[in-house]
């Protein structure tokens, strides 16, 4: 087993997940966590970036989402849409999270 191999399979054992779109240097399988990506066949790894985002713009936003969100799960009678509804949520939330670490 290569390096790089053995480094996916770490990576995808702590949480990594298997990229669709292949390397775009040698058409190769990527694996990514943690905004990193790293192509298995030749190890390339583009640099990591930051997208700039104004916060009050994210923040309105997100607010606002999951107003209409908890509007929807108040007047669900369905429990199978009720829990789609509470994973949505559960996704707001994080996203939300992540915003204010920025």
């Amino acid at each position: 087993m290569t390096e790089l191999t053995k480094k996916a399979v770490e990576m995808l054992l702590n949480g990594a997940t298997l990229l669709r779109e292949p390397c775009p240097y040698c058409t190769g399988v990527r694996v990514m966590r943690d905004g990193q990506a790293l192509c298995v066949s030749c190890g390339s790894q583009p640099e990591k970036r930051e997208i700039p985002v104004q916060d009050t713009q994210i923040g309105v936003m997100l607010e606002k989402k999951m107003e209409v969100l908890t509007k929807e799960l108040e007047q669900e009678k369905d429990h199978e849409k009720q829990q789609i509804i509470l994973k949505t949520i559960n996704s707001l939330l994080e996203t939300i999270g992540k915003a204010k670490e920025m």
